[in-house]
């Protein structure tokens, strides 16, 4: 059975939630994987490679519902291919987790609900403060960097967990 928002996926039973390095056991060998920088206001989304060297920006996503967020989402899941997500998960420079970490593990559950790719949250710390820097280091403008920042953080949280993929 496939929902509207899933096509290409059965909802035999929801995707799991899990840290990174417990996700990759579910992971096919190759197959891209789509990076998630949830915001408020926004979803950045990157894309990997089938052989998961590298991180690409692909949108940002403005939110308006749930549903509309979910299936655009899993439709950018689709048309790469994507064997599973990778969601960024705002940690607090503490280790805790305060109510972003709260309201993106709902999302995550929510999402995993409406797929079976298995959703992995890698810690986000310092992800967007380290992209605006990188940005303003090449001296784009602040109107370009509020276009493409969520698509980069994305970029910055996929390729962090394609890295530590690699490392095994």
């Amino acid at each position: 059975m496939t929902s509207p928002c899933t096509p290409c996926y059965p909802l035999a039973m929801p995707a799991p939630v899990l840290p990174l390095m417990e996700a990759a056991a579910l992971l096919p060998p190759r197959g891209a994987l789509i990076g998630l920088d949830l915001g408020t206001k926004t979803i950045g989304v990157a894309a990997s490679d089938p052989d998961r060297r590298l991180a690409a920006a692909v949108e940002t996503i403005k939110r308006t519902n749930f549903t509309a967020d979910a299936a655009r989402l899993l439709q950018l899941a689709a048309e790469r291919g994507a064997v599973g997500i990778v969601l960024g998960l705002p940690i607090n420079m503490d280790g805790s987790e305060g109510p972003r970490a709260q309201s993106t593990r709902a999302f995550a559950r929510n999402l995993a609900a409406r797929t079976a790719l298995p959703i992995a949250l890698w810690d986000e710390r310092l992800s967007t403060a380290a992209v605006e820097r990188e940005l303003i280091s090449v001296d784009m403008s602040r109107k370009r960097r509020a276009d493409v920042i969520d698509q980069h953080a994305a970029v910055f949280i996929l390729q962090g967990a394609l890295d530590r993929l690699a490392r095994g």
